[in-house]
């Protein structure tokens, strides 16, 4: 005990704890500071961590000059040749001090100036790089974007909740008809409907969606009147090129829609003639009720809640009595049903939904064989209901070829690409889906696990941090990020994200895989143990995730057959997942992925880690 704190002591004297604080404040700040302005220079990646390689190197070495000199009047001496009244060492403590106070406040003023001044503009910039067209490209030439649109949310006069479904239909209906013109690029819904409301400049937001024009305007409807005023802007000059007001009987509503789609294609110098398709999802019997239920079972069901589901579901069924033949509200209420299953229901209140899916997915099919929203619903059926993900393809791939510029159909045939193992043409077409629709939060997410399965890291983080700025708190994406930084090996990364993740499943799922990778194993243990009580039931998939990082081969196969009984969708997720990939070779995995329908693990490009 003597020696040791006779060494402690000598450490002291010579200043060397004291050099050693002051190393490690100064080389924190230093990596602040690079990893702030090395991106301005456009430094290679490579470029901080050589650095911070450097500062961690030099730091034993320092320690080392420090025990063996000592900084006197004359100049670097060694202090053995230093005798102990000559010492300089009390001076040079108390410069230490006042260097490593200096050193702090610098340190804590950055602090500051980063969370209050650059923290905001990265933000900002990341927001703004977000919104930017397309997967690959943020800016387009002016050639592509000559003969394209986006249909903002026509504003509903008169502020009556109970007819927003009427003016958002309206304006759905013109995406719709306009996206089927050849030659003619269209913003998706969920991209324009952003700028609902928005007193943002005409050429900001252009240029955010990557078009030439924005159609916007109003709808009033009351007293069995229409009133709708529609606006045309160039949005490379911010001005009005057309403009027009319809007047009719509410009856009329299908009329109006043709004139007010002939009159855009006339202005945009297309032939909405050479359009398939153009009248929009209308009943055949053209019935305006069945119309308007039609319309706001479309409302209830983009909410996404079980309640609203519950609502839509009501409403499709209604438009479906009202007219029978009335094919995409039968396409549309299978859809729901089957979301109500896959997404809240269990056991046999999930089977009785999914057996509701089907019979309204065979009577859509029977009236119109060749709607791609047929398709698309049994495909989606078959996705969930059975695991059949060849007759989900097969259902997607007839979607497209009818309709192929149906996004969602393109972001479903690219999930299916995925969940094969194809995942290179899954990016490809999912790119091609943002490029049309490019503030989708959820399809960044997924375009980022497919960029993460394939090892393109980098690639994969900056897709889902375009989610994030789309969706600060967006379901799954701060797990996503924490899954990235696991593939790195970067435990403390990987747990700041997960504590990112709001509240519920997916923050307990990621926490608890950031830890498996970290040192404290009773902290690992804890988690997995309260994982399993808490979700073992309906996260049957992830806990298999866990297991995987764990090493633990039995426990990983056991929940693999646990997710596979209980239909857990993660299923699906099996070639994606780089940790459970860890186990392509394994003809465990092999097995598996046969009783489950996928291909052999082997065929897939997924990178396990």
């Amino acid at each position: 005990m003597a020696d040791i704190g006779g060494f402690i002591a000598e450490l002291k004297r010579r200043n060397v704890i004291r050099m050693a604080g002051l190393y490690l404040v100064s080389a924190w700040l230093v990596v602040q500071v690079g990893a702030t302005l090395l991106p301005v220079f456009d430094a290679p990646a490579w470029t901080m961590k050589a650095l911070v390689l450097t500062l961690a190197v030099a730091f034993l070495p320092s320690l080392a000059l420090a025990w063996l000199f000592e900084v006197t009047p004359q100049g670097l001496k060694r202090d053995e040749d230093v005798p102990a009244s000559e010492s300089a060492g009390p001076r040079n403590a108390r410069a230490l001090d006042r260097a490593i106070i200096v050193v702090l406040a610098l340190a804590l003023g950055y602090f500051a100036f980063d969370k209050f001044v650059l923290s905001p503009r990265r933000d900002a910039a990341l927001v703004a790089q977000a919104t930017r067209q397309g997967a690959a490209h943020a800016v387009k030439q002016e050639a592509a974007r000559e003969k394209s649109i986006a249909v903002l949310p026509l504003a509903n006069v008169g502020g009556d909740a109970d007819q927003q479904f009427f003016s958002d239909g309206l304006s759905e209906n013109l995406i719709d008809v306009l996206s089927t013109i050849k030659g003619l690029r269209v913003i998706g819904r969920t991209s324009s409907f952003q700028f609902r409301d928005s007193k943002e400049d005409p050429r900001s937001i252009g240029a955010k969606l990557g078009v030439s024009y924005l159609l916007g305007g109003s709808v009033q409807r009351s007293a069995g009147k229409l009133r709708v005023r529609t606006e045309m802007v160039d949005v490379r000059n911010g001005t009005a090129i057309w403009s027009k007001q319809f007047d009719r009987p509410d009856g009329d509503l299908f009329v109006l829609q043709d004139e007010l789609a002939k009159s855009i294609a006339d202005v945009l110098k297309v032939d909405l003639l050479a359009a398939s398709g153009a009248q929009g999802k209308r009943p055949p019997g053209g019935d305006m009720e069945a119309y308007n239920a039609f319309l706001r079972g479309n409302f209830f069901s983009d909410l996404g809640s079980e309640r609203d589901t519950r609502r839509a579901i009501e409403e499709f069924s209604h438009a479906t009595r009202l007219d029978p033949g009335y094919a995409f509200a039968w396409a549309s209420l299978s859809r729901n049903w089957t979301s109500l299953a896959a997404l809240y229901q269990s056991g046999d209140a999930a089977r009785a939904a999914y057996a509701q899916a089907r019979q309204a997915s065979d009577k859509a099919l029977a009236l119109a064989p060749d709607m791609a929203d047929a398709h698309v619903a049994r495909g989606w059926l078959l996705e969930n209901s059975t695991m059949d993900w060849n007759g989900s393809m097969f259902e997607y791939q007839r979607a497209l070829e009818l309709s192929p510029s149906n996004l969602q159909t393109m972001f479903s045939v690219a999930s299916i690409l995925a969940l094969q193992g194809q995942l290179t043409e899954a990016v490809k077409k999912t790119g091609e889906a943002i490029d049309r629709d490019p503030l989708v939060p959820n399809w960044w997410n997924w375009y980022s696990a497919y960029l993460s399965a394939l090892g393109r890291l980098d690639d994969a983080e900056a897709a889902i941090r375009r989610s994030l700025a789309l969706r600060p708190q967006g379901n799954s994406a701060w797990a996503q990020l924490a899954i990235i930084e696991i593939q790195r090996g970067d435990a403390y990364a990987a747990l700041a994200a997960a504590h990112n993740e709001p509240e519920g499943p997916w923050r307990d799922i990621a926490r608890t895989m950031a830890l498996q990778i970290g040192k404290d194993r009773k902290a690992a243990d804890d988690a997995l143990r309260k994982l399993i009580a808490d979700y073992g039931d309906v996260a049957a998939f992830q806990i298999a995730q866990v297991q995987a990082l764990r090493r633990d081969d039995e426990a990983v196969f056991e929940w693999l057959e646990r997710a596979r009984t209980t239909q857990d969708p993660g299923v699906g997720n099996t070639l994606i997942d780089p940790l459970v990939m860890r186990y392509k070779h394994d003809p465990r995995l092999a097995a598996f992925c046969a009783k489950v329908g996928l291909p052999i693990p082997t065929t897939s490009e997924a990178v396990g880690i």
